[in-house]
């Protein structure tokens, strides 16, 4: 049977070409998950253990700024104690923090959450072993920096130059001493490296004479193990010390870890992209043994057993699947290594290293694509092995009879009655228990609409016909009826269609819905012309308030500055705002009490909030800050809870004093005659011009917030694009096997008058008409999905409100529409070829 089923491939290794390109898709994405997952890792394990190569023992301090007593890290004094011990050949103090490096015309350098500044920490030779000097050497003086060779290129620079360079104080201007290249996370990540003379570093991060980590190198022959039980005792209590080697492990966990995730994501949509497929192999094998039936019943009637032909039909889907997964992985190795490139395109670096292609991906992809395909061809197979002796005598397998029709359908039926009680149920529930129930309940609805689809071809498809048959004439009345003549046919091509379109049509609904509601509470809560923020999301210097406090033209200008304290016990978080401007800035809506207390010293409290701790206007709130001191504060106001403020407001007058330093996330700001291009340099001018500081108007805003779900929503539909192809050749092979298999007819319709122009018509309509079928099937399950899904967060997301986005749905009806047209391009033209003579005595 073996050499049977070879022959059999061989015979119709043109048919089986779809089949081969669907399994080498899907195996192509997994191999090349698994292979860019292992060699990404490998690459991050070995830079994370050569940057450690040469530290013996890290120690890294933990302090607290909101406890003054507390050593805020590392002293001078406790370096070098421990650059005294034995068997140390040196210790390197280092702190760091945000530093963000203008162009020449003024623009960030970098990706600004990743923009860092450090310090040069020459041992007794005047190098640092953490940098490696290209041209020049390590800032000497507190006016020089030295920079990564990635951003002087990007920026220009030459050792010698003025760089203006941005902390989360003002710009200050330094002078080039030198270029390095580095092993550096935050420059390998896509950002800039500064480094600045010590004394300036640990004035601008931390407190002069203190570090925030030391690395200590071992001298020739000492045990890291024992310099780490000598360095122990001599750190504060907020500083924890371990081996070089120790730190390298966890971070190539850390690692391990977070590729891990990013691992079962991609397999998760590989894994759809092979469902998917599973209906073309499926379709695929059926019609090749519908097309077999004489010489399948001939097998059976010189002797071949059920089993036998079964286990043939299998043979030829493992032989398609082995050759499908040799040509995948190979590609899936193409994959990975364009996955780096790509990666280097957008100014994500990574490491250096082998492609590392181990036996996992290996055994993975030929286990995932025979096992699919087999799997995809069984039930063709166990039809193959059910065909009479008898057949032979005839050119058609029968029918399916009506007792599998009602079997099927009301499996189908049963199946997405279940399926749909279960989503609604878990949209009724809520909360996590609702979603788990609605990914029950999606199962067995996506499964019950496959069974029932070619059932429902027809009603549907019928709703349509009229429509063909007056615009399109006689080519159209044979397209609708090709169409529905054969359903399961029709079905199983429809359905991959539906699979990849519900999922698509569900994302972009949550997507836009809650984009939406996003917008509207942007809008609704920002009355400020301006908002304004630190580029790497951290927090703005005080300066920056006053500065733009005193800007030409600002009407109000407010922080929502992050502020905490303790009543009676309880944490309590709180915005530190500016009586009289915070209420112009941002949408404040008084319940009771008013804000004109805050000047007076009080309190605003949200009405979540003085509901759950029964607090009302009027209370004495005793209090104790973040500095300890303790004190008390009146009620003033309760307001109406704002996504933009914390459930207290207080003064930052009343703040200010208790804070070491304060945390400023953003500050809003109201100008005279609103959003201009006058008022914003002003704004800009004002800060110094600083690179670093994002100055963003109300649209600016929007799209801040908004722009996370966009992005989100682009990178779904990129990583379902695959299981999209994978639909579309399905529609190519359905129609190229039905051409095959339609040849005789297609010869007599040819030789009665309809011409090549027609016949080609008819073929692109019948593709139309499939491929928007299946369409409107994905779209009306997953709008139905997405509102499900939706329902379970709603009282999470304020203004919540399910919209419908009808562009994107008439787009996915329209490119579904341009899908059929293309698939049917080949199909169409090789039936318009056809020698309607030849075609004629085709059997």
């Amino acid at each position: 049977m073996f050499r049977t089923a070879l022959r059999n491939v061989l015979a119709h290794k043109a048919r089986l070409l779809m089949t081969v390109l669907a399994v080498m898709l899907g195996v192509a994405f997994v191999s090349g998950t698994l292979v860019f997952a292992d060699t990404l890792s490998n690459a991050f394990r070995n830079q994370s253990a050569k940057s450690y190569d040469d530290v013996a023992v890290a120690v890294t301090s933990y302090a607290d700024e909101k406890d003054p007593g507390q050593e805020p890290g590392i002293s001078e004094q406790t370096l070098g104690k421990v650059a005294a011990l034995d068997g140390v050949a040196a210790a390197h103090g280092r702190v760091d923090g945000f530093a963000g490096v203008a162009d020449p015309d003024g623009r960030l350098i970098g990706v600004g959450w990743s923009n860092k500044g450090s310090n040069f920490s020459p041992g007794k030779d005047g190098k640092d072993p953490a940098y490696t000097f290209t041209d020049g050497g390590g800032p000497a003086k507190a006016d020089q920096i030295a920079l990564d060779a990635d951003s002087a290129a990007k920026g220009g620079y030459t050792v010698g130059d003025r760089v203006r360079v941005a902390t989360n104080g003002p710009v200050a201007e330094y002078t080039l001493s030198g270029v390095f290249t580095t092993k550096d996370g935050a420059v390998n990540a896509g950002g800039s490296l500064v480094l600045f003379d010590t004394e300036v570093a640990q004035k601008l991060y931390l407190k002069p004479g203190y570090y925030r980590d030391v690395t200590v190198a071992a001298a020739p022959g000492a045990d890291a193990a024992r310099i780490l039980d000598a360095v122990e005792p001599l750190l504060p209590e907020n500083a924890e010390a371990q081996t070089g080697k120790a730190l390298a492990e966890k971070q190539a966990a850390d690692i391990e870890e977070g590729l891990g995730t990013l691992k079962q994501i991609l397999l998760g949509f590989a894994g759809i992209a092979l469902f998917v497929g599973v209906f073309l192999i499926s379709n695929t094998f059926t019609m090749l043994v519908a097309q077999r039936t004489r010489e399948l019943a001939l097998m059976r009637a010189v002797g071949a057993s059920r089993r036998q032909i079964t286990r043939s039909v299998l043979v030829e889907a493992a032989i398609v699947g082995a050759v499908a997964s040799a040509v995948g992985f190979v590609l899936g190795i193409g994959l990975t290594m364009g996955l780096r490139s790509g990666m280097a395109a957008f100014g994500m670096k990574v490491p250096d290293g082998p492609l590392v292609i181990s036996a996992t991906p290996v055994v993975a992809a030929f286990a995932v694509g025979v096992l699919v395909t087999m799997f995809a061809a069984w039930l063709p197979g166990r039809r193959a092995a059910k065909i009479p002796p008898v057949a032979a005598m005839g050119s058609v397998h029968a029918a399916p009879g009506a007792k599998s029709l009602v079997l099927r359908n009301s499996v189908g039926g049963v199946l997405t009655g279940l399926g749909a009680g279960g989503i609604v149920w878990g949209a009724a529930a809520a909360g996590g228990t609702g979603r788990m129930l609605i990914a029950a309940g999606a199962f067995l609805a996506l499964i019950g609409v496959i069974v029932l689809i070619p059932q429902l071809s027809r009603p549907v498809i019928a709703l349509v016909r009229p429509l063909l048959v007056g615009v399109f004439s006689v080519a159209g009345k044979l397209a609708g009826r090709n169409a529905v003549r054969n359903p399961r046919r029709t079905g199983a091509t429809a359905s991959a269609l539906a699979i990849g379109l519900t999922l698509v049509t569900g994302l972009s609904v949550l997507g836009v819905t809650v984009g939406r509601a996003v917008d509207k509470m942007t809008t609704d809560n920002i009355k400020a012309d301006y908002m304004v923020t630190m580029a790497n999301g951290g927090a703005l210097d005080r300066s920056a308030l006053a500065a733009l406090e005193k800007a030409p033209g600002v009407s109000a200008v407010s922080p929502t500055q992050a502020v905490y304290f303790e009543v009676k016990g309880d944490f309590a978080a709180a915005s530190a705002v500016t009586p009289g401007d915070v209420e112009k800035v941002l949408n404040v809506e008084v319940v009771k009490g008013s804000l004109d207390t805050l000047a007076k010293g009080g309190v605003a409290v949200a009405e979540k909030t003085a509901a759950s701790k029964g607090w009302k206007v009027g209370d004495s709130l005793p209090v104790t800050f973040s500095d300890k001191q303790k004190g008390t504060l009146e009620v003033g106001a309760v307001f109406k809870d704002s996504e933009f403020l914390s459930p207290v407001l207080v003064s930052t007058e009343v703040a200010d004093p208790h804070e070491v330093k304060p945390y400023i996330p953003e500050i809003f700001v109201k100008t005279d005659g609103g959003q201009s291009e006058a008022n914003e340099k002003a704004l800009i001018d004002a800060l110094g011009d600083n690179p670093a500081i994002a100055v963003m108007d109300r649209q600016d805003i929007r799209d801040q917030f908004g722009g996370i779900i966009n992005t989100l929503l682009n990178i779904m539909y990129g990583l379902l694009a695959m299981a999209l192809i994978i639909a579309v050749l399905g529609v190519v092979n359905t129609l190229a096997m039905s051409v095959f298999e339609r040849q005789q007819e297609i010869g007599m319709l040819r030789a009665i008058g309809l011409d090549r122009r027609r016949v080609k018509r008819m073929v692109r309509l019948e593709a139309v008409v499939i491929s928007v079928y299946g369409a409107v099937v994905g779209i009306g399950l997953g709008t139905f999905l997405g509102w499900a899904i939706g329902e379970t967060f709603r009282d999470k997301v304020p203004g919540y409100a399910l919209v419908l986005p009808w562009d994107r749905i008439g787009l996915f009806l329209v490119l579904a529409g341009l899908v059929g047209v293309l698939a049917a391009m080949w199909p169409a033209r090789s039936a318009a070829r056809l020698n309607m003579l030849t075609a004629i005595k085709t059997e």
